[in-house]
């Protein structure tokens, strides 16, 4: 995974010191990935040369629509297969409001359970219940989706542990 440092500029420091500043956060990127061409993931450089992406929605959605996605962090606290389901996994998350949320995802085919609790997530909740598998699934969690040689990949948006629970993005 990449990680990105984020820097703040000192008001104090003379010149010289913001210009050395200012270039510290891209040399971070480029010793941590490899240059800005091409990331690393596990010292290994990924090739994007073969990567399909949908196109983009030539429809506007106005500001107030999207303005109404209430999309925040959430931490999985739980995650398990649901029985009877090849696709479906069950999340329990913290979204920062001291109850539990239940989500489901289709990802079981791209995610084992055990290797995404502790994770930092996105979903959007405040999308109305929906029951699958009898079970009430409360939001979404948020993922990218591509094509890589005729094969769907799919990874969920994961986000710096420090990010508290229920933060909201904006």
């Amino acid at each position: 995974m990449v990680a990105f440092v984020p820097t703040m500029k000192s008001l104090d420091k003379p010149e010289a010191s913001k210009k050395e500043e200012a270039a510290a956060p891209a040399a971070v990127c480029a010793a941590q990935t490899g240059g800005p061409e091409m990331p690393l993931i596990s010292g290994e450089p990924l090739d994007f040369s073969k990567v399909e992406i949908e196109p983009l929605f030539q429809e506007f959605v106005d500001f107030d629509t999207f303005a109404k996605s209430d999309f925040r962090a959430v931490k999985v606290k739980e995650c398990t297969a649901v029985p009877k389901s090849k696709k479906l996994l069950k999340f329990v998350l913290d979204d920062g409001t001291g109850t539990d949320r239940v989500i489901l995802s289709g990802i079981h085919d791209t995610y084992e359970p055990e290797e995404l609790v502790g994770k930092t997530l996105i979903a959007i909740t405040n999308l109305p219940p929906r029951k699958m598998m009898g079970i009430d699934s409360c939001g979404m969690i948020i993922s990218a989706v591509h094509h890589e040689e005729g094969v769907e990949k799919l990874h969920c948006l994961m986000v710096d542990p420090h990010i508290p629970a229920g933060a909201k993005l904006y």
